[in-house]
């Protein structure tokens, strides 16, 4: 059969039907979990299977059958791909298959099977298949393109079902809009009204539709502060006009972000409420500056810890002297202010003054810098830097491990 025509494109319903992959290498690694997401029945054939596949079959996902290529493996399959090394085993499963009226895809000669594999997207609630007539490199770009109009609003395909009305708690991590989830973002994007703190990713509000409300709360540190009181108010009162409200959070929403607090509130008044995570700072931000929070042979935990209130302050919930006898990392979040008293408390309590630290101000924006300093002169480097909220303190020798030119080498334990 001649290859100059055109393939025909159409759906297939996999769901619950046998497909058969014969090889269990890298090809097969990126097939296979496509199959999966789809619901079909998969077999893999092949003597050997790279890790990734061989957890899948450890999760019951596959099922893997451990020897080469029999005629029989055929039998009841729906679509065929073959994948091995071999092009002989190919031309013998393709002729097989040709014989059997089974579509084949072959990944080392495309002309000769019956089916392609197109580059696949999904984005609201579209299923997007890309084929580029043996270009899979064109078809990756273009599909890539569509996906990513679909979802930035460039290429509309407005949903026609009725949005329900409720609450979604929407982490918008670290603060670069690159960094919400995807789920995250669609959320946002089909939003009535969107109350927002001053972390959430604020460029992602330009790209709210004009009738979107959008409601300030933001919370300055030792200034205006919306009152979480009246947050719940307003998310609860919005949704109970029929609105799909977002409350739109930095970071994620139960990381010091008062986030439970606000899901009593929805669930008292009969709202519903779903949750949608984010990034969370005290992880991603040091991360991104190249700061592990742990790392082998250094730290088994690491701890994050609210630096709102001071030490000594009755209200304070954290117990320093337990902290400081840990050898770990601590992550220390909205502790400009408090650093110097938080770091005394450490030393105080058994941490030694040489004990590294990274101040990761900025994280994820234009902005970002990284100050260094040790617990005893944390306070004096906050004062010469000019270091301000927002910003990430990471205490401990992954800090040495990041930056081993900027510390002496011995360790401070």
């Amino acid at each position: 059969m001649s290859s100059d025509f055109p393939p025909y494109p159409s759906g297939l319903r996999l769901a619950g039907r046998r497909v058969l992959v014969v090889g269990g290498g890298n090809v097969a690694q990126r097939r296979v979990p496509q199959l999966i997401a789809v619901g079909a029945d998969v077999h893999v054939v092949s003597p050997v299977v790279t890790p990734a596949i061989e957890g899948l079959v450890g999760s019951g996902e596959v099922t893997w059958h451990e020897r080469v290529f029999a005629d029989d493996d055929l039998d009841g399959a729906w679509y065929v791909i073959a994948v091995t090394d071999d092009r002989a085993v190919n031309d013998h499963i393709s002729a097989l298959c040709e014989a059997a009226r089974v579509f084949c895809v072959r990944s080392d000669d495309a002309t000769l099977g019956t089916a392609w594999t197109p580059a696949i997207g999904r984005e609201a609630g579209l299923t997007i298949a890309v084929v580029g007539n043996r270009d899979p490199r064109r078809s990756t770009t273009v599909r890539d393109e569509i996906v990513a109009g679909l979802r930035d609003g460039s290429i509309a395909a407005p949903h026609h079902r009725e949005r329900t009305p409720g609450v979604v708690l929407v982490g918008g991590g670290p603060g670069d809009p690159e960094l919400i989830s995807i789920k995250g973002r669609k959320a946002l994007m089909e939003a009535d009204v969107v109350v927002a703190d001053r972390l959430a990713p604020r460029e992602l509000l330009g790209d709210l539709p004009a009738d979107v409300e959008l409601v300030d709360v933001a919370k300055l540190p030792r200034g205006r502060s919306a009152l979480q009181e009246e947050i719940n108010r307003v998310i609860v009162e919005r949704a109970l006009e029929g609105k799909r409200v977002v409350r739109f959070k930095g970071g994620d929403n139960f990381v010091f972000g008062r986030g439970f607090e606000e899901i009593e509130a929805c669930r008292e008044a009969g709202v519903p409420v779903t949750i949608i995570p984010g990034l969370t700072s005290p992880v991603s931000v040091p991360g991104i500056a190249g700061i592990p929070v742990t790392h082998r042979g250094v730290t088994h935990e690491f701890t994050v810890v609210s630096g709102h209130l001071p030490p000594d302050h009755p209200e304070s919930l954290v117990n320093y002297e337990a902290l400081a006898r840990m050898q770990g990392t601590v992550v220390l979040m909205m502790g400009v202010e408090n650093a110097p008293r938080i770091a005394a408390a450490l030393i105080a309590g058994g941490r030694p003054a040489g004990t590294p630290v990274a101040i990761v101000c900025d994280g994820t924006m234009p902005t970002q810098r990284t100050v260094l300093a040790t617990l005893g002169d944390i306070g004096e480097r906050i004062e010469a830097e000019d270091v301000r909220p927002p910003a990430i303190i990471v205490i401990g020798e992954v800090v040495r491990v990041a930056h081993p030119q900027a510390f002496a080498a011995s360790s401070t334990r």
